[in-house]
């Protein structure tokens, strides 16, 4: 199942996609419908059987979470392409509730920076709060999957050490264009394109640490939300965008989330 949160006439809602499948992106799908949901998808749900063309609404980042918690390294390729060694333990740090934006939102070159990253990656959604979970309870605390661009201002990230400023200023998570619900993790494939240039192609196969072993590993700390994200990491190929690019992140079995870089006016 697909989810999509949109915005019609001024309402926000979320609804499930249906239609073609192979529509991998909103300008794919035209045959696209939305069945929006009673409420919200976090938990059991209805939808109201009213049906609005995709092409009708915009599409808004699949959730609006209190936090982003991302993983530094998790792919040994880029890892080793930015001089740095595999991490025995996943590194997490955070992007704010700020930093979030949809398919299609601008991402804005941030003015303290001159050398901004795309680093294409699989974003976990989390469907129920959860604190301690074990090995065998983590598939219950997903609701789905979708796909994640971390930007990166990468030169203030070797500058100031600590991340903050580097991956979480406004706009430096987009995330869409859905969430995929009936989905194995384990090997998709993933790529970037910058103005349709493949940048980045990897497999989430190659991840150094698994998605249940991080979402155990991040909740013996913290309490996570529905609706909170995990970013699992990226694969090699990691490299500068400026104003003006469109950078595409794709994921086998969910789709196209597409974004422009434009300058600070």
């Amino acid at each position: 199942m697909r989810i999509a949160r949109f915005s019609i006439d001024g309402t926000v809602g979320f609804g499930v996609v249906e239609g073609d499948r192979s529509a991998t992106a909103p300008a794919d799908a035209d045959d696209l419908v939305l069945d929006i949901i009673k409420g919200h998808p976090f938990g059991d749900f209805t939808t109201t059987g009213r049906k609005v063309p995709l092409g009708k609404v915009r599409l808004l980042p699949p959730v609006l979470p209190s936090k982003v918690v991302a993983i530094g390294r998790n792919y040994a390729e880029h890892a080793a392409e930015l001089g740095n060694e595999v991490p025995e333990r996943p590194i997490a740090f955070f992007k704010p509730s700020t930093s979030v934006i949809g398919p299609g939102d601008p991402i804005t070159y941030p003015a303290f920076s001159t050398e901004v990253h795309h680093e294409a990656e699989l974003a976990v959604v989390i469907g129920r709060m959860c604190r301690e979970v074990p090995p065998e309870r983590v598939p219950d605390v997903i609701l789905g999957y979708t796909c994640a661009n971390d930007i990166t201002a990468r030169d203030v990230q070797k500058a100031e050490k600590q991340w903050a400023r580097a991956k979480g200023f406004d706009g430096s998570c987009p995330l869409g264009p859905w969430i995929e619900t009936a989905l194995d993790p384990a090997d998709l494939a993933i790529t970037c394109t910058v103005n349709g240039e493949l940048r980045q192609a990897g497999r989430t196969a190659e991840m150094i640490h698994s998605i249940s072993d991080l979402i155990v590993h991040i909740t013996e700390a913290m309490t996570l939300l529905p609706g909170d994200v995990l970013l699992t990491g990226t694969p090699a190929g990691v490299g500068p965008v400026t104003a003006g690019d469109e950078v595409a992140v794709s994921i086998e079995g969910i789709g196209t989330l597409t974004n422009q870089v434009v300058s600070r006016s």
